[in-house]
């Protein structure tokens, strides 16, 4: 029994796996993007509601302008590339909060936010794209469905997430709550040491593709270090210290450049 119960769950596994672009990295994959939505569109909106929206003002303006380009660089990529179907999951929303916290985050679907907190960081267009780039990966590597899907597998919860809420409600309902990062007053997703660095990588190139210089990347990411002292801003304080993020970044520079070269 437990040998056919094991084989029932790789082959569940194989059949609900998904790729990561760019990197084609596996993940799995139990839930399904428009199971997600309605309930991220929910949280979305309450976020927005907790702070002082200024998303109308020159700066909220310059995080939406650079939103929409990098946006529709990255899907004019995933187009080209065989990843359509991802494209028709993603709506596109990005706002600027009032808040001094040095941070920003992406639901599913791409549903960004920035803190005014840390503009004094990011400085100009490039250095939000830089910060846009990460967190537009997190979207289009479905970082958050990973997460709630391993969730699942972990708790036995199996065979999606309607069957899954039939199977124990409250306990999924927990999960997907968690999974966008829901209830967390928006220090908001922490995703793991793999998927932030994944989120660097491939960030990395979407600025490239949008036009913004990859190199002012690890420059951006010294200041971050440097403006935490002792205790490091929300946005650095997840899982790969700075120094590692720089390494990584530099050890990508060489991939992004082409891009940047072909985008100029």
């Amino acid at each position: 029994m437990k040998k056919i119960a094991l084989i029932f769950v790789l082959g569940l596994m194989a059949y609900a796996c998904a790729k990561v672009p760019l990197t084609g990295r596996s993940q799995l994959a139990l839930i399904g993007s428009s199971e997600l939505q309605p309930l991220v569109n929910e949280e979305y909106q309450k976020a927005l509601k907790a702070n002082k929206l200024l998303t109308n003002t020159k700066d909220g303006q310059m995080v939406v302008n650079v939103g929409n380009r990098m946006a529709k660089s990255v899907e004019k990529y995933l187009k080209d590339n065989g990843y359509g179907d991802l494209v028709n999951d993603l709506a596109w929303e990005f706002n600027l909060l009032e808040s001094d916290q040095v941070n920003a985050w992406c639901m599913p679907g791409g549903k960004v936010a920035f803190y005014t907190g840390i503009l004094p960081i990011t400085k100009d267009e490039t250095g939000i794209a830089v910060v846009m780039g990460h967190e537009i990966a997190h979207a289009v590597a479905s970082h958050a469905r990973e997460r709630i899907s391993n969730s699942m597998l972990l708790n036995g919860l199996l065979g999606g997430a309607a069957a899954a809420m039939g199977q124990n409600p409250t306990l999924m309902q927990q999960i997907i709550l968690q999974g966008v990062g829901a209830g967390s007053q928006l220090g908001m997703l922490k995703f793991s040491r793999k998927h932030e660095l994944e989120a660097d990588e491939m960030g990395l190139i979407f600025m490239a593709m949008a036009g913004y210089d990859p190199r002012q990347a690890p420059i951006f990411w010294e200041r971050m270090s440097a403006a935490g002292g002792a205790a490091p801003p929300e946005f650095l304080s997840t899982h790969p210290g700075p120094d590692r993020r720089i390494e990584r970044l530099n050890s990508n520079m060489a991939k992004a450049m082409e891009y940047y070269t072909a985008a100029r």
